[in-house]
């Protein structure tokens, strides 16, 4: 059976533009609608950690929608989230780029941010930051090549996870201060069971076109 692909305006850098864009204009739009500025920015905080979040998670479970769910129409859905999952990825990448230039702008705003955090609460934040950035890079072809296949998903494999516990550990330390904090918690897990089933549920198809193949 073969699959559609997604119409023109939702695809590839039109894709990725699009989702850019939605960043910005939400961003702009609660920086422009409340008239405080430091409350203004950490709303703003607040909603792009929230867009990366759905993001990471589309780009993190798409081949596991493809395998894992029976109905055609969601199969379909999951093969054109593995196809365009490069520029979702890349989506999330900018959405966090926003994220992270509105904690320096808060950072201004408010003199006493920064002193009031450690290098141990900074590090998971900066190692997420470090793996983003190589994964973004390595998304393009150039960098991709000079890194070699097995690398590149070795390193993008591990990115991916690197992230998801980065998630899961963010919203899991702040379930005290709120217990909203556990819906993203959960989810955070959901996705990362789903993940592996979906690899386990490759593994075995391989596993089955091996075994048809040595009869």
């Amino acid at each position: 059976m073969t699959t559609q692909t997604l119409p023109s305006p939702l695809h590839g850098w039109r894709l990725f533009s699009l989702l850019a864009v939605a960043v910005l204009l939400m961003s702009a739009l609660i920086l422009l609608l409340e008239p405080n500025l430091v409350e203004a920015t950490r709303s703003a905080i607040r909603a792009t950690a929230r867009s990366s979040f759905v993001l990471f998670l589309l780009a993190f479970t798409a081949s596991a929608w493809a395998v894992l769910l029976p109905s055609p129409r969601v199969q379909a859905l999951g093969q054109a989230l593995v196809r365009e999952r490069r520029y979702i990825g890349l989506a999330f990448a900018f959405s966090h780029l926003v994220h992270a230039l509105l904690i320096y702008r808060y950072g201004q705003l408010n003199p006493q941010f920064w002193p009031g955090r450690s290098a141990l609460g900074n590090l998971p934040g900066s190692v997420g930051y470090l793996f983003i950035l190589l994964l973004a890079l390595t998304s393009f072809k150039g960098p991709a090549a000079l890194l070699g296949r097995r690398a590149w998903k070795r390193l993008h494999t591990t990115g991916m996870w690197v992230l998801a516990a980065i998630f899961a550990y963010s919203n899991f330390k702040r379930i005290p201060l709120s217990a909203w904090y556990a819906l993203p918690f959960a989810i955070t897990g959901a996705a990362m069971a789903l993940n592996l089933l979906g690899k386990l549920a490759q593994a075995n198809k391989r596993r089955q076109r091996q075994a048809l193949n040595t009869r």
